[in-house]
């Protein structure tokens, strides 16, 4: 019989996931951790492909049997996967606090493990046990909306109840309640968001606002001092939504259209270079006076050094989210949903908002991080306002096909 076998990966996608983990999203460190935003990695066939390899694929409406298989009750403990660095942690780094307030009030224990680094390295461990029908050992995992789809088109994340999840219900920001891979949020919960956002140095572009993309890709003023990032999904995505068209719908010619857009910035050498997380560094400077930049470097950046500004422009800005799954054949999974609802209280989402200040995607939060810090609870990097949240946009998801063809062409045009 033929062994399982994954698809072989693409040029375009095995250069987009070298430049995820070696300088973009996936590479930064606390509070600069942001993720690899959706590199198409890994393929996984169909369905009846696993089945044709006598490995048998979970079936979404096979929900209620893994149910049945539920140990919660006998067993209490969870094992949660996460990525490093990317919870509350005592002063003396021996604690974790809001797990530990967990464990205390419910009596279970949390295995709470580090060992997501990226989320196609991580998918790499688990896929195996996954396609197999085997538990992979973890009541709940954090992944990148990219990851978060796959494994929920494969049929490889149980499917939450609601009943044990009337905060996360309730408090579930709105921007973040129905992505196209998950409507409603049957499957996942976001554990933070990350944005997308135009930053500068007023001191570089002499007290100048800038406050479009198209600002960075034509002023005059800027060439050969703008950057944009490395990631597909950010800087096409901002690149379409200044050009009218929105990203959550792009065919295949506004992409095309994007690509072009962004190519004439490169040969008019307006654009100086394509960065993961090391923008930081050259805008702190004034090296770069402007670029495309993450929400979650610029909150610590601007602390640092206040020539920084940061701008959400009039048509839009990109999105995506971290998202907490629990992944078929789990055995804890009533004792993960009550972690997942325990960490939408709003206490609870205040203090992890605090010490990591990504997105929080749990709506009314704000009173609550004012008590731990009034400052934080301003910042619309952690907390966006109405009027900021109503200009978030999310890039469609994308077929292994499409996927390929889009990254050839970002990967030309970025030189990687």
């Amino acid at each position: 019989m033929k062994q399982y076998q994954p698809e072989q990966l693409s040029a375009a996608q095995q250069a987009a996931i070298r430049r995820s983990t070696s300088n973009g999203r996936s590479a930064l460190s606390r509070r600069s951790l942001l993720r690899a935003s959706g590199v198409g990695a890994l393929t996984i066939g169909g369905m009846g492909a696993l089945n044709a390899c006598g490995i048998p694929a979970a079936k979404r409406e096979g929900d209620a049997a893994a149910a049945s298989d539920d140990h919660s009750a006998q067993e209490k403990q969870l094992t949660f996967s996460n990525w490093t660095q990317y919870i509350d942690v005592s002063d003396d780094e021996k604690t974790r606090p809001t797990l530990g307030a967990f464990t205390k009030r419910t009596g279970i224990q949390v295995k709470y493990t580090e060992d997501i680094n990226d989320n196609v390295e991580f998918f790499g461990k688990i896929r195996p046990q996954l396609a197999a029908g085997q538990d992979t050992g973890r009541d709940l995992i954090c992944v990148t909306d990219w990851l978060a789809a796959r494994m929920i088109r494969l049929g490889w994340a149980q499917k939450l109840d609601p009943s044990n999840l009337p905060n996360a219900y309730a408090h579930l920001s709105s921007q973040f309640r129905s992505p196209d891979w998950d409507p409603g949020r049957a499957y996942s919960y976001p554990w933070t968001g990350i944005s997308t956002v135009i930053a500068y140095n007023t001191k570089a572009t002499g007290g100048r606002k800038i406050e479009s993309v198209s600002q960075l890709f034509d002023d005059p003023a800027l060439r050969g001092r703008v950057a944009c990032l490395s990631e597909m999904r950010d800087t096409i995505g901002m690149t379409l939504l200044d050009m009218g068209k929105d990203p959550a719908k792009v065919t295949d010619d506004e992409y095309n259209a994007a690509i072009a857009r962004v190519q004439k910035a490169v040969d008019t050498k307006q654009i100086r270079r394509f960065t993961g997380n090391d923008y930081t560094s050259d805008l702190d400077k004034g090296d770069i006076a402007a670029c495309l930049a993450w929400a979650g470097d610029l909150v610590q950046l601007r602390t640092d050094n206040p020539d920084i500004e940061f701008v959400i422009p009039d048509a839009g800005y990109m999105t995506s989210s971290d998202n907490l799954l629990v992944p078929a054949k789990a055995r804890h999974k009533t004792n993960a949903e009550k972690l997942i609802d325990y960490y939408y209280e709003l206490p609870v989402a205040a203090q992890l908002a605090a010490y990591i200040n990504y997105v929080c995607p749990v709506e009314g939060v704000g009173p609550e991080l004012a008590k731990i810090d009034p400052e934080l609870a301003k910042n619309t990097l952690i907390l966006p306002d109405k009027a900021m949240a109503a200009k978030s946009h999310s890039f469609r998801s994308l077929s292994s096909k499409e996927e390929t063809a889009y990254e050839e062409k970002f990967t030309k045009l970025i030189g990687a």
